[in-house]
């Protein structure tokens, strides 16, 4: 029979305890979810801020689809205010919007590297720990892909000191989405520059969450007067609590995307209603000042009471607080464990992560109390124990 390796790959996954399954949500808050009528503490959540538990009313009537790609009769006056809006709160020329981070990503990669004449002197430095939709740009790009060691200025020099690539691009995420640590983006600003590469960041944990104003990984950037990446992918899936992505560049680079991008080219715009909704939040997230504030007190809570216990969290000041486990079987029993307890806490196993590094991916918000964080750490110590 034709695909007989579909179910031997399957009882392989399970067999590793690496079988990955869907949960049918009925109801999710930044706080809360309730699977299959019981409702659970929420410690899985990317919605750093608790915005997707506000509802939002638009004065302005708004169509749910765009009917047509952004190069035929997509592209309508609410994405062009929200671009323009990014653009203005960040310093930026020019911006374009996607469906998906994921998308954004991997298609801003391939379309630069398109020309394989000039990719034959072309290069991509990437973080090893990169999300995946940055390492599978770079694979399906005709520029060579050379990884560095995680936020390792030294072994990144001495990898752009070796190389003899005319056009040089250097790829980081902001906050780092399995790890929770950040990139020291100013060193890599001045590497960039050192060695004539760009720099492109990729702020879907960041932005939104970090900042004064919630601009993300880049803001103090602005409130320095420095430079800025040459490339900066924002997502609102996360702290924004929407959907899709915006690319923000230099006017040259935004329609370089233009002509060359197939996902941008070939794919429905963004809803104009979505984009709009976008901007109300993202206009109500620089003020949200309290809900920050209140992000910052539940991490280091968080932080304070594993050390009283002694649960060992990996170093990270932001939302994303992991705890390595190491086995894949034995992250999942602890997950399924917490889950009796009414924690709801997701077991992340390779190949998002390397082997033997599966972990439970704590995720806090700023609408978790500090009662909720107290019962998490005590379920916690006899999940993991």
């Amino acid at each position: 029979m034709p695909f007989e390796y579909l179910n031997t790959h399957l009882q392989q996954q399970q067999q590793h305890a690496l079988l990955r399954i869907r949960h049918v949500v009925q109801r999710a808050t930044a706080r809360t979810i309730t699977v299959n009528n019981a409702t659970y503490l929420n410690f899985a959540s990317n919605d750093y801020l608790g915005f997707g538990d506000c509802s939002i009313n638009l004065e302005q009537n708004n169509v749910l689809g765009s009917h047509s790609s952004p190069l035929v009769t997509g592209y309508q006056a609410q994405q062009q205010q929200l671009e323009q809006y990014l653009c203005s709160a960040l310093g930026y020329e020019a911006g374009m919007l996607f469906n998906s981070g994921f998308s954004a990503n991997s298609s801003v990669i391939k379309a630069l590297f398109n020309d394989k004449n000039a990719a034959q002197n072309s290069a991509i430095f990437q973080d090893k720990l990169n999300h995946a939709s940055l390492i599978d740009g770079a694979m399906h790009s005709n520029a060579a892909l050379i990884c560095f060691n995680h936020n390792d200025l030294k072994h990144l020099h001495s990898r752009l000191e070796k190389s003899k690539a005319h056009n040089k691009l250097i790829i980081s995420e902001g906050v780092f989405s399995m790890d929770g640590d950040t990139a020291p983006i100013k060193e890599l600003l001045a590497l960039a520059k050192e060695h004539n590469a760009w720099l492109m960041i990729d702020d879907a944990h960041g932005f939104g969450a970090l900042g004064k104003t919630g601009l993300g990984s880049c803001e103090a950037l602005l409130d320095e007067g420095l430079a800025l990446p040459d490339i900066l992918v924002i997502t609102f899936g996360k702290a924004v609590a929407s959907s899709g992505a915006c690319v923000l560049a230099n006017n040259e680079f935004i329609n370089y995307m233009l002509q060359f991008n197939r996902d941008y080219t070939y794919s429905t715009a963004m809803s104009p209603l979505m984009a709009a909704l976008t901007l109300t939040r993202l206009q109500a997230i620089k003020c949200a000042d309290v809900k920050r504030e209140q992000l910052s007190s539940n991490i280091a809570f968080f932080k304070q009471l594993c050390k009283q216990h002694a649960i060992a969290v990996m170093e990270s000041n932001t939302a994303i607080q992991p705890i390595v486990l190491g086995c894949a079987e034995q992250t999942l029993h602890a997950a399924q464990r917490l889950k009796q307890q009414g924690i709801w806490l997701t077991a992340i196993r390779p190949p998002t992560v390397a082997h033997n590094t599966a972990r439970l991916r704590v995720t806090l918000t700023a609408a978790h109390t500090h009662a909720d964080i107290t019962a998490l750490v005590e379920h916690l110590k006899g999940a993991i124990a």
